[in-house]
């Protein structure tokens, strides 16, 4: 059974293709927690694993909320997370790791893989140049390849970039972003021509349209899939996403 959560796509083709190689079921954190759903049964000999992008150097805030719910009859075999990070995890896996152990559970395995930067609502952040998501994409195939096996082979250990100062990137710069996430900064130019496609791709359905335009309703991740799928560019964050690039996992 692997838990998953995506916002621009990275990580959901991560789950996708683990769960068909590995063949295990998929659950939609966000849809789980919509219906309130947190109470799964593990097969004997089963593995569970967890499925997220890297925020700020830490899990985001709704799979920790989500875990820290999680009731499971049965004990998994193996629990693995697998994260995806445009340039590294910091200690995202001892923050998972704490809120596992509150309910009972230990992670064994945490994996990493880069893939395309998508967090541009900082004035110094922006998305890939279109050679390094390329290559990210590239490097990315092979290195699932390479973690499916170690999955397979329930491999334990930490195996993903923490990069520089992790302890301070993780417990007081990440922190600090899950108390700054707010979508009031959000807005439609007048290049909207109201589509709708950024209320369907919401993973948390934080939008709805009024008056044929997006309005943004408090529940936000900063996840940027508003952002990335627009087909007009017409969705910003104040100044701070003004002529950057878009970028979302497409296959």
């Amino acid at each position: 059974m692997i838990f998953y959560y995506s916002g621009c796509g990275n990580s959901r083709y991560a789950a996708e293709r683990l769960a068909k190689a590995l063949d295990e079921r998929l659950v939609f954190i966000p849809q789980a927690s919509r219906e309130d759903k947190v109470d799964y049964t593990v097969r004997p000999r089963e593995s569970v694993g967890f499925v997220f992008p890297i925020y700020s150097w830490r899990p985001p805030q709704l799979v920790l909320d989500f875990v820290g719910r999680l009731r499971l009859a049965g004990t998994p075999a193996y629990t693995f997370m697998l994260v995806t990070y445009g340039d590294d995890a910091g200690m995202a896996d001892a923050v998972l790791g704490k809120t596992l152990s509150a309910v009972g559970l230990r992670l064994d395995a945490a994996f990493g893989v880069a893939m395309p930067n998508t967090y541009v609502n900082m004035p110094f952040m922006n998305v890939d140049s279109p050679q390094v998501e390329q290559s990210k994409l590239s490097q990315a195939k092979i290195r699932l390849a390479e973690l499916v096996q170690a999955i397979k082979e329930r491999r334990t250990g930490v195996d993903l970039k923490r990069g520089a100062m992790p302890r301070l990137k993780t417990y007081a710069i990440g922190k600090g972003f899950n108390q700054w996430v707010s979508d009031k900064k959000y807005f439609a130019t007048d290049a909207c021509v109201g589509c709708g496609l950024c209320a369907s791709v919401c993973p948390l359905q934080n939008i709805s349209l009024v008056d044929g335009h997006p309005r943004w309703h408090g529940h936000c991740t900063h996840c940027e899939a508003c952002y990335h799928y627009c087909l007009q560019n017409a969705v910003q964050f104040g100044r701070a996403t003004r002529g950057k690039g878009q970028y979302h996992y497409s296959d």
